[in-house]
C-alpha cells in the first residue's frame, strides 16, 4: 500500500499543478477579454462622436442648402418676373410695330389713290391745238399706279390682297398679291408680297404652289425678314411629303444663313426630332 501510495503521489501532484496553471490561464484571459471589452467601448465612444460631429456637420450643410435653396428659388422668381415683363413690354412693341406699319401701309395705299385721283382731274398736258383746230385723241396710256391711272398701285394691291386673306377669301387674295408681282415686280412691297402669296395659297389648301412661292421668296428676296420663315415652312412641307433628308438640308441652311432669327431656334429643336 505504501509503495502505491508513494507511486501516485507525483500523478496527484502533476494533476493538481495543471489545475493552478489553467486557473492562472482563465484569469489572464479575462483580464484580455477586459481590456479588450474596455478598447471597444472607448472606440464605440469615439466613434460615437465622430458620428455625432458627422451628423450635426449634415445638419449644417442641409441648413445652408436650404438657405441656398431659397435664394435660388427667388432668384429664379425675380428672373421669371424679369422675363415675363421683358416679354410683356416686347409684346407691346411688336404690337405697336407692327400697327405703325399696317398704317404706314394705308397711309401709302392711301397716297397711291390720290395721286390717282388728282391725275384723273387734272386738265391734259401737252401743245394746245390752234384755234378750231380739232385735238387729235391721245393713244398714250399712264403707267400703271401712276397719276391719271385706273390702275390699282402696288400699296393698294397689297392692302387689298391682305384684307381679302383677313376676312377668309385666300383667292381674292391671290389674284391681288399675284397682279403686285407681275405689274410692280421691283416694288419695295414686293418681298412681303410674294410672301403673303404663299399664305395665301397654304390657306387654299394649295400645299405646292405655297412652297413653290415660298421657295421664290428665298431665291429672290434671300434679305427679306420673311426669308427665314419661309425657308422653315418649306422644310415643314418637304417633311410631310416624307422627303426627311431634304427637308434637314433646309433647316441646316436655315441655320447657317439666318442663325439669329426665331426661326433658326425652331429649326434646331426640330432637327433633334426629325428622324
Amino acid at each position: 500500500m505504501k509503495t502505491l501510495l508513494r507511486c501516485l503521489a507525483p500523478v496527484a501532484l502533476a494533476a493538481t499543478g495543471a489545475c493552478f496553471a489553467t486557473s492562472n490561464d482563465v484569469k489572464l484571459l479575462q483580464g484580455q477579454v477586459d481590456s479588450l471589452r474596455i478598447a471597444s467601448v472607448r472606440a464605440d465612444s469615439v466613434h460615437a462622436a465622430q458620428l455625432n460631429q458627422v451628423i450635426a456637420t449634415l445638419g449644417l450643410v442641409r441648413d445652408s442648402l436650404g438657405t441656398v435653396s431659397g435664394h435660388v428659388e427667388k432668384l429664379q422668381g425675380d428672373v421669371r418676373g424679369d422675363l415675363h415683363d421683358v416679354n410683356e413690354q416686347l409684346l407691346q412693341i411688336q404690337q405697336l410695330t407692327g400697327q405703325s406699319q399696317n398704317r404706314l401701309q394705308e397711309l401709302r395705299a392711301s397716297i397711291e389713290q390720290r395721286n390717282q385721283d388728282a391725275g384723273e382731274s387734272a386738265p391734259p398736258t401737252g401743245t394746245q391745238p390752234a384755234k378750231g383746230a380739232t385735238a387729235a385723241p391721245s393713244t398714250a396710256s399712264p403707267a400703271p399706279g401712276a397719276p391719271g391711272s385706273n390702275e390699282p398701285g402696288p400699296n393698294q394691291l397689297y392692302q387689298l390682297g391682305m384684307e381679302q386673306l383677313q376676312r377668309g377669301s385666300p383667292s381674292t387674295a391671290v389674284q391681288a398679291f399675284q397682279k403686285l408681282l407681275q405689274d410692280y415686280s421691283t416694288a419695295d412691297i414686293a418681298p412681303e408680297a410674294q410672301f403673303y402669296l404663299g399664305e395665301a395659297y397654304r390657306a387654299q389648301g394649295n400645299a405646292a404652289a405655297a412652297d413653290t412661292a415660298y421657295s421664290l421668296v428665298i431665291q429672290k428676296y434671300p434679305k427679306s425678314p420673311h426669308a427665314p420663315t419661309a425657308l422653315y415652312k418649306r422644310a415643314l412641307y418637304l417633311e410631310q411629303q416624307g422627303n426627311a433628308t431634304a427637308a434637314r438640308a433646309l433647316l441646316n441652311q436655315l441655320i447657317s444663313s439666318y442663325p439669329q432669327s426665331d426661326e433658326a431656334a425652331l429649326a434646331r429643336d426640330h432637327l433633334r426630332d426629325l428622324k
